[in-house]
């Protein structure tokens, strides 16, 4: 029994049809998580090992610019190494439904495992016990799980920009929900979130001002 790890194999458009072909039975395990806060760290790590130059915004910004015809390009010329494409698909990278789609045809779906970051990191013992019987290994639980590869968080985006860049992974995420059997985390915080500014907006809304008072409900 081998395992190795790659966080590119996911996005690499021909990773999925190269390890069919050569592993077969092999199983995949396909790690999820916000895909917003995903593009954020990747930024912050690029920008850590010397890749990439731009602020966030800008990055983002050019992003389709910069991916332009990679994908046709490594399709198509198996010997190619995309620069841009490993290192600056900061949205790209987080529209799972796709990628983990690729994987799906390609070894079928009893060999593709998605787990839900938020739940692994909130009970790391319990979610890796399920991953293993998915898998069908003896279950293994450790004393401790330990970070790696963390870096410190950057500056929070204000709310109303990450929920403009959550809408951008509202198609790909219900796709990615047929995989997990369920909506991913960060959509139920979402829908939560909405749930509760609703309520407040509602309650505020039937409260009765003192006489003379401004309705500021309107």
């Amino acid at each position: 029994m081998a395992f190795e790890s790659s966080g590119y194999y996911l996005f690499h458009p021909l990773a999925a049809e190269r390890l069919a072909a050569e592993l077969p039975d092999a199983h995949v395990v396909v790690l999820v998580r916000d895909p917003v806060e995903r593009a954020m760290s990747a930024h912050r790590h690029e920008l850590a090992r010397g890749f990439e130059e731009l602020s966030l915004e800008e990055a983002l910004a050019v992003e389709q610019d910069r991916l332009a015809g990679e994908v046709d390009r490594l399709a198509t010329d198996p010997d190619y190494r995309s620069y841009t494409h490993r290192h600056h698909g900061y949205l790209a990278r987080g529209e799972y439904g796709a990628q983990v789609g690729r994987f799906v045809d390609a070894l079928g779906a009893d060999r593709v495992h998605v787990v839900d970051a938020d739940a692994f990191f909130a009970d790391p013992a319990r979610e890796f016990a399920d991953l293993q019987r998915r898998l069908g290994i003896p279950v293994y639980l450790p004393e401790r799980v330990e970070r790696w590869n963390a870096r410190p968080g950057g500056p929070r985006l204000p709310q109303q920009r990450r929920e403009l860049l959550l809408r951008h992974f509202e198609s790909s995420d219900a796709q990615l929900e047929a995989y997990l059997g369920r909506p991913p985390a960060w959509r139920q915080r979402s829908a939560s979130n909405d749930s509760s500014a609703s309520s407040v907006a509602s309650a505020r809304g039937t409260t009765s001002a003192p006489p003379g008072a401004a309705d500021i409900s309107r």
